[in-house]
C-alpha cells in the first residue's frame, strides 16, 4: 500500500518535543542533525513494541513466541535484502553491532583472509573513519583516491584517477571501498561507473552506504559486492547494523566471529561451522527487537518510494542550497551544481567571522535548531576543504602564539545541517533566518558565550544540564510508580 511523504512527516517521536530557549520561549526543536542520527519512526517501533508481546529467542518453533521470533527475524533479513534490491541466492543479509563498523571492520578482516595475494586496498578520500581506518589497519598497503576539482568545492571520487590507480596496481588490488554519499557534503559518488572500473580489475567493491541509505535508491545489482549501512540513520535508533555481501565470498573465511548460533556441531575435539546465512556470520543472541524495528523502517520507506523520496528531499534541499551559496558571509563546502554534484540533503557550511562551535550553540540555544559542527569523523576530507581559509588566516592570526594555535583550532572545523523524512520548509526557513540574524548581529550573541577550554562555547545565562532536561532516575521512578511498583 504506497504512502504518502505528507502523512509521516509527523510520525516520527520526538519531532515535536519543545525546549525553552535562551531568550525565554518555549519552541519545537527542529531537528537537522539526520546525517549523525535519525530520530524514530514511530509506527515501525509500534511494530517492535507489538513483538515484545510475544518476545521470545529465535531457532526454535516449539513454542508460540519462539515461533514468532524467528518469523519475524527472518523477516527483517529478507526486508533488508529487497530494501537494497539484493538477489538473496547471492547476497546475505548479517546483523552487526549496532552501526557500520563492526561489519566494515570485519570485512576488512575477511577480505584480507580471502585473498592474502592481493595486498592493496583503495579508499576514497571523502570517507568517515570508520570506512578509513579498518582498511589502514588491515591492509598490507593502503592509498587515498583523489576527489574531482579543488579545495573547498571538492566533487565525488575522481574516476579517471581511479583507473589510473588500479592501472598501476594492476592485480594487486584487493577491493576499493567508497562511500555512497559523503557524511560531510552530501555528495554522491557514481556507483555504477565506479563497479564497473573495480571489477574490470578483478578487485571487489565495498559501499559505505550509511548516508545514503535514507535518501536515495541503492541497488545491489549495479555492482556493489558488499554494502554496509546503520539502521539507527534510517528512522530505527536502536537497531543493528547491515552487513549485506556476496555468498561466495563469504563463504570462503570461517565467520569472523564465533559462538551460538554458527555451528551445526560441536564437539571436545572441534567444530562444524554452518553453511546456512545469515547464521554463520551472527554469533549469539541478536538483536530481534531492534531487527524487527529496522524490517519494519525499511518496509514504510518501500511503501514511499525511495525515487518519490528523493524527489521530495530535492525540493528542500534545491533552494537551501541556492540561498546559502548566494548569501554574503556564508560559506558552503563541496561542490554546489546540483547537476554536476547530486548530494543528500546535507550541507556543510561556516558563517564568516564565527566559530563553527558557537554558530551550533547560538543556533540550537537562541532558536531551537539541532545541527552538528567540528569533523563528523572525517578530519582528512573537513581539514583538506578548510585548507584555503585556513592559510588565510595566517596574517589574521599570530601562530607563534599559544593563543593563536587555538583560534586556528577552533576553526578547523564546519557546521553541517541534514535533512530528514521529517524536514519541512519551515524548519529551513527558520534556519534562514536564524543565519541572516547572526550575520547581522555577531556582536549580540556573540557576548553572550563564554569560550570553554575545549574549544566549546557555553551560554552565560541559559545553559541546563542533560540530566535537567531529562534524568532517567527520575523517569524510571515515574515509569515504576505508573505500573503500581512499591
Amino acid at each position: 500500500m504506497p504512502i504518502s511523504i505528507e502523512s509521516l512527516q509527523s510520525a516520527f517521536i520526538g519531532v515535536d518535543t519543545e525546549y525553552l530557549l535562551a531568550d525565554g520561549r518555549r519552541a519545537r526543536r527542529r531537528y537537522l542533525d539526520s546525517a549523525a542520527s535519525s530520530l524514530m519512526l514511530q509506527p515501525a517501533w509500534k511494530t517492535a513494541e507489538a513483538f515484545l508481546r510475544h518476545y521470545a529467542n529465535t531457532h526454535s518453533e516449539l513454542h508460540f513466541g519462539a515461533r514468532i521470533a524467528t518469523h519475524a527475524y527472518a523477516w527483517a533479513h529478507e526486508r533488508t535484502l529487497a530494501f537494497v534490491n539484493a538477489d538473496p541466492a547471492q547476497y546475505a543479509c548479517a546483523f552487526i553491532g549496532s552501526g557500520s563498523t563492526g561489519s566494515i571492520n570485519r570485512l576488512a578482516r575477511t577480505l584480507r583472509a580471502v585473498r592474502p595475494e592481493r595486498k592493496t586496498v583503495l579508499v576514497s578520500e571523502m570517507e568517515h573513519h570508520s570506512n578509513d581506518l579498518p582498511h589502514r589497519k588491515h591492509a598490507d598497503a593502503f592509498e587515498h583516491i583523489p576527489l574531482i576539482g579543488d579545495a573547498p568545492s571538492f566533487g565525488c571520487i575522481d574516476t579517471q584517477a581511479l583507473s589510473r590507480m588500479l592501472d598501476r596496481h594492476r592485480g594487486d588490488v584487493r577491493y576499493v571501498a567508497v562511500a555512497g554519499a559523503s557524511n560531510v557534503t552530501g555528495i554522491i559518488n557514481p556507483l555504477r561507473e565506479i563497479a564497473d572500473l573495480v571489477h574490470a580489475h578483478g578487485a571487489w567493491l565495498v559501499v559505505d552506504g550509511s548516508q545514503m541509505v535514507m535518501h536515495a535508491p541503492i541497488d545491489m545489482s549495479a555492482g556493489i559486492d558488499f554494502l554496509v549501512f546503520s539502521g539507527h540513520k534510517v528512522y530505527a535508533p536502536g537497531s543493528p547494523g547491515v552487513l549485506v555481501g556476496r555468498k561466495d565470498l563469504l563463504a570462503q573465511a570461517e565467520p569472523d566471529e564465533v559462538g551460538g548460533g554458527i555451528v551445526d556441531d560441536v564437539s571436545l575435539a572441534d567444530y562444524l561451522v554452518a553453511q546456512r546465512f545469515p547464521d554463520r556470520e551472527e554469533a549469539g543472541t541478536p538483536n530481534i527487537v531492534g531487527a524487527v524495528l529496522l524490517g519494519a523502517a525499511l518496509e514504510t520507506l518501500m511503501r514511499v518510494g525511495m525515487d518519490a523520496l528523493c524527489r521530495h528531499e530535492d525540493e528542500l534541499l534545491r533552494p537551501l542550497l541556492q540561498w546559502m551559496t548566494k548569501r554574503p558571509g556564508v560559506r558552503v563546502y563541496g561542490n554546489t551544481d546540483l547537476e554536476r554534484s547530486p548530494r543528500t540533503g546535507t550541507i556543510a557550511f561556516n558563517l564568516q567571522g564565527w566559530d563553527h562551535a558557537l554558530v551550533a550553540a547560538a543556533l540550537n540555544d537562541y532558536w531551537g535548531i539541532a545541527v552538528r559542527n567540528a569533523c563528523f569523523c572525517a578530519h582528512p576530507y573537513v581539514r583538506e576543504m578548510l585548507k584555503p581559509e585556513l592559510w588565510e588566516l595566517d596574517g589574521e592570526i599570530d601562530l607563534e602564539t599559544p593563543a593563536g594555535l587555538a583560534a586556528l583550532e577552533r576553526r578547523q572545523g564546519m557546521v553541517r545541517a541534514s535533512l530528514g523524512l521529517y524536514t519541512t520548509t519551515e524548519d529551513l526557513d527558520l534556519l534562514k533566518q536564524a543565519i541572516d540574524a547572526l550575520l547581522a548581529e555577531p556582536g549580540r550573541y556573540q557576548g553572550a558565550y563564554k569560550l570553554n577550554a575545549d574549544g566549546t562555547y557555553t551560554h552565560r545565562q541559559h545553559n541546563p544540564s542533560g540530566q535537567s532536561l531529562f534524568d532517567p532516575v527520575r523517569e524510571l521512578d515515574a515509569q515504576l510508580a505508573a505500573a503500581g511498583a512499591r
